[in-house]
């Protein structure tokens, strides 16, 4: 099957450069890796760049063969270029286009992007969120909120911009900064002390759970997950998985990861992740609606100790967003030789 990986590595493709600018990172090796994957499947690979000339590309790499089925699918693994809602620009052209693709629709991916939405959705279906407040000046008032608290954008993801904050003037301090370096409201919440749980979900429907990923960090100080902690060598936390959670606990973690998902609306694929108190009542952080594939993420830890390889696990992925479109898996007749990517 014709599969194009669609990512954003070349910032240049757009008419203008005006609007919030997607953080920068580097995750070509990740890339080459999902290609590498599907082409081991079987599959006929483009890599291409998710800008305004992706239609074209697309539309010379897949062209229409009948208005019921397109001729390939998309492995959408684009985090956008800039403006708002960054994920779902890719999803919302491929939507357009008529071109099947993987992972959650703009809708789930908007609803996950903005925290305070998600929260609010997921305590209607009553699951477990940290106390919240949004805060558009330092000046703001915190209400009930117990100190410390987590100061993080809204709207931003990876843990960009995220502080804990133990005191007023603090706190006052990293909303401006929030408001000021990321043009959005901060969300501050209370800080839950405890153990800190990422769990990922796979499929539709009633979506596979894998095995629960707990972040230990030992001794180090602030215990929660920064940026800093995702990137900086020596700072990540090791990951334990399968988790140690007795069996009522993890039958609990996975029922409201399931219907945060759903609450969400997100597809295919997704990772919750959660605190657990002092006294063993969980709390739902956010929900990522499109989990990194790197080989150390912890969606990689998870899918390993299911007994997935990196190229089972990508070509699932696949499997899951074309039995969605169409109602079955992949036919083998379907695998096309591979080709190198472009």
């Amino acid at each position: 099957m014709r599969i194009a990986v669609v990512w954003n590595h070349d910032y240049t493709g757009v008419i203008n450069r005006f609007g919030q600018s997607r953080p920068a990172d580097d995750y070509l090796k990740t890339v080459e890796s999902v290609v590498a994957a599907l082409q081991e499947g079987g599959h006929e690979t483009l890599l291409c760049e998710g800008d305004k000339g992706l239609l074209a590309t697309l539309e010379r790499f897949m062209p229409p063969v009948s208005q019921a089925r397109p001729s390939g699918i998309v492995l959408n693994m684009a985090y956008g270029i800039q403006g708002e809602c960054r994920l779902t620009h890719v999803p919302a052209m491929l939507e357009m286009a008529g071109i099947p693709y993987t992972g959650s629709s703009p809708l789930g991916h908007g609803l996950a992007l903005d925290k305070v939405i998600t929260k609010r959705l997921i305590r209607d279906c009553g699951v477990p969120t940290p106390n919240f407040r949004i805060m558009r000046r330092g000046t703001d008032s915190t209400g009930d909120l117990r100190f410390p608290v987590v100061v993080k954008p809204r709207h931003e993801y990876n843990s960009v911009g995220l502080q804990l904050v133990h005191e007023p003037a603090q706190l006052k301090q990293a909303v401006e900064v929030i408001v000021t370096q990321y043009a959005q409201d901060a969300l501050v919440e209370e800080y839950i002390e405890g153990r800190e749980i990422w769990v990922a979900l796979l499929g539709n429907g009633e979506p596979e759970v894998l095995p629960l990923v707990e972040q230990d960090f030992g001794q180090r100080e602030p215990r929660l997950m920064t940026w800093e902690a995702k990137y900086m060598a020596g700072a990540a936390p090791q990951m334990i998985c399968p988790a140690r959670i007795d069996g009522k606990l993890a039958t609990m973690l996975r029922d409201i990861t399931v219907a945060t998902f759903r609450a969400c609306q997100c597809l295919d694929y997704a990772r919750v992740d959660l605190r657990i108190d002092r006294s063993g009542q969980p709390f739902v952080l956010e929900i990522n609606s499109m989990p990194a594939l790197s080989m150390d993420a912890s969606y990689l830890v998870a899918a390993r100790t299911a007994g997935h390889s990196f190229s089972s696990l990508v070509n699932r992925i696949i499997n899951v967003a074309h039995t969605r479109y169409f109602g079955i898996s992949i036919p083998l007749a379907e695998h096309a030789s591979s080709r190198r990517p472009t």
